[in-house]
């Protein structure tokens, strides 16, 4: 699936818009030279120029050049968030995709058909693989943000097959309705975004967490997810400690006793 996505967004940005005149940019940040290579041919911008335009500001473009640059560069960026690739944040880059920044929504139908493509193998490969729950969060609210829309993503990730996808959407079942139950939950960048969604979410996903946890009765991560869903959806509060600031208090009360 993603090697699929990554030819058809090859072919489909094989011809790359023109800039029309040199890159310009806040020259305090991006020197002239790595300005001169975003221009020319983007199959030559070296990995780290490429990963700092990706997380520079848009401010820090001029306005129309900005979604071309993105344009130009767009399969070397599905490459740098894929497997074996240097993304180091996916909410902040992806999130550059929004109507705030490239716009992606006005771009030709063909080239954000192909984008959304390579955005739901992402997904896949994230929720199939090995990539820790915080990481799909990374994902989801970033190609949320490139798109205007959470729902569509959430759907996707539900409609994944398989028991490589049962186990994925378990360990992030349980990721996402703890950090619900401990008022953790939020999206870092996505300012527009509404983590509320999350929440009627996951009671949808109850019966396959909880055909999982049949199945796999000695699964830990399954039961607790279906108790912190079960408390999310009759909102309580969560039966475990927050986590963060734990080792303190654990010192307060051995003092204390």
């Amino acid at each position: 699936m993603w090697r699929l996505a990554l030819a058809e967004a090859d072919r489909v940005f094989a011809d790359p818009p023109a800039l029309g005149r040199p890159v310009d940019g806040c020259t305090y940040c991006t020197p002239e030279s790595d300005l001169r290579l975003l221009g020319g041919d983007p199959g030559a911008v070296p990995e780290d120029v490429l990963g700092h335009f990706l997380r520079e500001t848009a401010s820090h473009w001029e306005s129309d050049q900005y979604p071309v640059l993105w344009r130009r560069l767009l399969p070397r960026a599905l490459r740098h968030w894929g497997p074996g690739g240097e993304g180091s944040d996916a909410a902040l880059e992806l999130g550059h995709l929004g109507r705030h920044g490239a716009g992606l929504t006005d771009w030709p139908a063909p080239e954000r058909a192909a984008v959304e493509g390579a955005f739901r193998a992402l997904l896949a490969l994230a929720l199939t693989g090995d990539r820790l729950p915080g990481g799909i969060t990374d994902l989801v609210e970033g190609i949320a943000h490139a798109t205007g829309e959470l729902e569509p993503w959430l759907d996707h990730l539900a409609a994944l097959p398989g028991p490589a996808a049962d186990a994925g959407l378990v360990r992030l079942a349980f990721d996402w309705a703890t950090d619900l139950l401990w008022e953790d939950f939020t999206f870092t960048w996505w300012y527009d975004g509404d983590p509320g969604l999350v929440a009627a979410w996951l009671p949808t996903q109850r019966p396959r967490v909880a055909a999982f946890a049949a199945r796999h009765p000695r699964c830990k991560t399954a039961s607790d997810a279906l108790i912190a869903i079960d408390r999310l959806r009759a909102g309580g509060h969560s039966p475990w400690p927050y986590p963060y600031g734990m080792r303190q208090y654990l010192r307060l009360t051995a003092a204390a006793g």
